[in-house]
């Protein structure tokens, strides 16, 4: 179980971060897309989420 959560922040927490170096905000205007701490920490939580529900 321990291992499911593990990979379930690492997995989601790199995805969080490609998602902000690869599309990301160009403006700088959106909260989550420009700010990389943001974006780790949402994928980080989505990625916490979805091995909680299996």
């Amino acid at each position: 179980m321990i291992l499911k959560i593990v990979l379930g922040v690492l997995i989601g927490g790199g995805l969080g971060f490609a998602y902000y170096y690869f599309v990301g905000c160009q403006t700088g205007t959106c909260p989550i897309q420009s700010n990389p701490y943001a974006s780790t920490a949402y994928g980080t939580a989505l990625g916490l989420l979805i091995v909680f529900m299996k």
